[in-house]
């Protein structure tokens, strides 16, 4: 066995900095909106339905477009995706800090949607190329890398809280501004251009025709807007309108519908959007089926309990951030210790292990009642972070040793587009389940979605028994200084 310690050279700690800003604006977002949801519908008079689009707009808009802009990276460069990405974030977030209404908030979280698809493939696609030389170091990279994340999900809860106490709920947008402005300065004084990159490409790929030509899937990107907004859409008005309504019905049959012709249109497709050749490989599918399972249980059961603690006990914004902080900040040190195991055992075993904690921790959630202390959820809110904590590198870690290094964004994008569609199919589920005026309704919601996440979990375990026992794709082991001076590369 290699027992060396993985080398990080100045240039690709540099990358690894610079690129964690995209998981950090995406994940902080996430934890502090939830956090503002309650004061949010307050102020502009909104119900549940509206608040799940709040949440909905945005991580619907970063799946449909994610595919789209990992391939877009893959073929003209994944630091101009990532850069312009940062760039329109800022922007969308200052935009949701002015939002006159809700109509307009929820179109601004749309284009923070758009902004979150370019830079977070892009972002693992050039980390991804930093440490192709080494699996070890390029696991230990990605759990560092979704580490970041876990520390933004950690202190969104905490710094929504206190913002919103100090300044207002417009205030968990701008906060970005700032943060933007650095990651950009740092994509283009840190991070290469790779030069000459279609030229290591194999001939005659479907990537090698893309590049030439610049097109992008619009039938199938289409198709999967309509898709995932319709069938979305339809669960989060099922429970206020039926299933026999006809915008229920409509919205579910559309929905089917668009799904297979979507899939016709990739297997005929020269160069598909999502190529479905990725996922003749079991470790692949595995793993994107994984994290399937652990976005829709996890972004479902974070809306709900932004509910329960604000709604049924009653809390404050930071009352609930405070209360929030061991289920986001057992994240950052189960990443931590997720590289230097897949680095030593390969992901199957964490990810086991990691869906087997998670699954605990959602049982427990189960037992929750309108009466129960927050200190009582202790234990499960430090369960769940922990298995997934262990779980999500490792998953992340599967994908990246399954394809090739060119389509890497591509790749990513397969992943992190699945795990969002699974993320707002799960804010609508659950959403639905805990909506109603009462707080039994709330409590009722809660309880079945987390023994729906507890379920879910548990199939996950299963599923990554599929995945390869080690990092099997390798490419030659190259000097630290080569690498330094690929990582200084040119554009």
């Amino acid at each position: 066995m290699d027992t060396t310690t993985p080398t990080f050279t100045p240039a690709i700690t540099r990358i690894l900095a610079t690129v964690s800003v995209a998981f950090v604006v995406t994940q902080l977002d996430v934890t502090i909106v939830n956090i503002a949801l309650p004061r949010i519908g307050a102020e502009l008079g909104t119900d549940v339905a509206a608040l799940q689009w709040i949440v909905d707009a945005y991580t619907l808009a970063f799946a449909v477009l994610m595919l789209s802009a990992g391939v877009l990276g893959d073929r003209f460069g994944a630091r101009r995706l990532f850069a312009g990405g940062i760039a329109l974030f800022a922007l969308s977030s200052l935009a949701c800090g002015l939002a006159p209404n809700v109509a307009t908030l929820i179109g601004a979280r749309a284009v923070q949607g758009v902004s979150a698809a370019a830079m977070l493939p892009n972002s693992l696609a050039l980390l991804n190329q930093a440490c192709r030389h080494d699996p070890r170091l390029r696991a230990r990279a990605v759990g560092l890398w979704t580490a970041s994340g876990a520390v933004a999900i950690a202190a969104g809860p905490i710094a929504g809280g206190l913002l919103i106490a100090a300044f207002g709920w417009r205030s968990i947008f701008l906060v970005n501004l700032p943060i933007c402005a650095a990651g950009l300065l740092a994509a283009y004084a840190w991070v290469p251009a790779p030069a000459q990159r279609q030229a290591s490409l194999p001939q005659g790929s479907a990537n090698t025709a893309h590049a030439r030509t610049g097109g992008i899937d619009l039938p199938g990107q289409c198709l999967a807007i309509v898709t995932l907004t319709a069938f979305t859409g339809a669960v989060i008005e099922l429970r206020p309108l039926g299933f026999t309504h006809p915008l229920i019905a409509g919205g579910f049959a559309l929905a089917l519908v668009a799904g297979m012709v979507f899939i016709a249109v990739q297997a005929r497709s020269a160069a598909p959007m999502l190529p479905l050749s990725l996922f003749r490989d079991a470790t692949f599918s595995a793993a994107v089926l994984f994290g399937v399972c652990v976005n829709f249980a996890y972004y479902g059961i974070v809306f709900v309990l932004s509910l329960f603690l604000q709604r049924v006990h009653g809390d404050t914004p930071l009352e609930a951030g405070l209360a929030f902080l061991p289920l986001t900040g057992g994240f950052l040190i189960s990443n931590v210790v997720s590289g230097w195991v897949v680095g030593r055992y390969g992901p199957r075993v964490p990810m086991i292990l990691g869906a087997a904690t998670g699954a605990l921790g959602y049982g427990l959630l189960h037992a929750t009642q309108a009466s129960t202390p927050t200190l009582a959820l202790l234990l499960p809110f430090l369960l769940i972070p922990s298995g997934m904590g262990l779980a999500v590198p490792a998953m992340t870690t599967a994908i990246l040793a399954s394809v090739e290094p060119h389509r890497a964004g591509t790749a990513s994008a397969v992943l992190n587009t699945a795990r969002q569609a699974a993320g707002a199919v799960g804010v609508a589920a659950f959403g639905a389940l805990a909506s109603g005026a009462t707080a039994s309704h709330i409590v009722f919601g809660l309880q079945t979605s987390a023994a729906i996440a507890s379920g879910l979990l548990v199939a996950g375990g299963v599923l990554a028994c599929f995945i390869h026992p080690h990092s099997h794709r390798r490419e030659p082991v190259r000097s630290a200084a080569a690498v330094a001076q690929s990582c200084r590369g040119g554009d």
